[in-house]
C-alpha cells in the first residue's frame, strides 16, 4: 500500500458517525487555529460565522462533512492524511494539530493533518459550495444503480475504472473501492466504460453498495494515517481481494494478482476472474 493512502467514504463516514453525538446540539465557543493555510487558506467567513453558533445536525456529502448551524455550514476535507477527534479540552497539541474547535461541553473537536491537504472551508446559509456543485449520486442512495451507469457509460472509451472514479458519475468510490467492486463483479479495471453491459453495471452497482457498506460497518479501511475516533482502526484492509495485491494469489482462483497503471493510479486485478 501507498505510504500516503486518501481516507475513502467509508473513513469519512465513519469519522462523521464518530464525531457526530459529541457536535450537535453543543455550542462552538470559539476557535484556535494554529495553521490557517491547509490545502486552502481557512476563511474569514468561517473564522467569523462559526463562533457561538449550535451545532443543528452533521452530514456527509461524497468525501464532505458539512457540519451545519444557523448561518451556514463549515465544509470539512480530511485530505490524504486528516483525521478529527473529539478531546478534553486542556489535551495538549501536537505539531500537525491545526484547528480546535472548542465546545461548550468542555471537549475540543481537534483538526490534524500533517501533509495539510486537508480544509475547512465554508458555506453560507442557503447556497451550495462550488466544491459539491455537479457532483453524482451518492453511492449507497437510491439514485445509484446500474442503469444509471449503463445511460451515462454509452460511447465512453475511458476505463471503466476511470468512469467509476468520476465523482460526475457517482461521489465518493476512490481507488480502493473500485478496485474492490470491479474485482468482486467480475470486470476487468481497463475495458473502456461504454462496453460494459447493462446485467455487468448491474452488478458493479450492486458490488459498490455492498462493499461499502459492509466497509462502513467494519469502521473503513485501516490507512497509515487514518484511525477511527475512538482511537481504534478499522478492520477492513486485511480481507481486501485486489488492491495492493500485486503478485498474490487471487483469494478465488489463485493466479497472481497483477498491477497496472490507470489515471495516474496503482490498479490491482486477477486476469481470470476479470474479464
Amino acid at each position: 500500500m501507498a505510504k500516503w493512502a486518501m481516507p475513502e467514504l467509508p473513513e469519512v463516514e465513519t469519522t462523521r458517525r464518530g464525531i457526530a453525538p459529541h457536535l450537535v446540539g453543543r455550542r462552538i465557543e470559539s476557535l484556535k487555529i494554529r495553521q490557517p493555510n491547509l490545502r486552502w487558506p481557512i476563511p474569514r467567513a468561517l473564522r467569523r460565522q462559526l463562533p457561538g453558533q449550535r451545532v443543528e445536525a452533521v452530514e456527509r456529502r461524497a468525501k464532505y462533512l458539512l457540519v451545519h448551524t444557523a448561518p451556514g455550514s463549515a465544509l470539512l476535507h480530511l485530505g490524504m492524511s486528516g483525521s478529527l477527534r473529539i478531546l478534553p479540552g486542556a489535551t495538549p497539541a501536537g505539531p500537525h494539530d491545526h484547528v480546535d474547535w472548542q465546545l461548550d461541553s468542555g471537549r475540543v473537536l481537534r483538526f490534524t493533518d500533517p501533509r495539510r491537504f486537508g480544509s475547512q472551508l465554508w458555506q453560507p446559509q442557503g447556497t451550495m459550495h462550488a466544491l459539491l456543485a455537479g457532483l453524482g449520486p451518492e453511492p449507497l442512495s437510491d439514485a445509484f444503480d446500474g442503469i444509471h451507469l449503463w445511460k451515462l457509460s454509452r460511447g465512453r472509451r475511458a476505463p471503466v475504472k476511470t468512469f467509476l472514479m468520476d465523482q460526475r458519475t457517482v461521489v465518493g468510490v476512490g481507488n480502493i473501492y473500485v478496485s474492490e467492486a470491479l474485482f468482486a463483479a467480475g470486470i476487468r479495471p481497463g475495458r473502456a466504460a461504454g462496453s460494459i453491459s447493462k446485467v455487468q453495471y448491474a452488478r458493479a452497482a450492486e458490488e459498490i453498495k455492498r462493499i461499502l457498506g459492509y466497509a462502513i460497518e467494519r469502521g473503513g479501511t485501516t490507512l497509515r494515517d487514518f484511525l477511527r475516533p475512538d482511537g481504534e482502526p478499522g478492520y477492513f484492509e486485511q480481507e481486501l481481494f485486489a488492491y495492493g495485491r500485486d503478485g498474490e494469489p487471487c483469494r478465488v482462483c489463485a493466479t497472481p494478482i497483477r498491477a497496472m497503471r490507470i489515471g495516474q493510479r496503482s490498479t490491482f486485478y486477477c486476469p481470470h476472474c476479470q474479464r
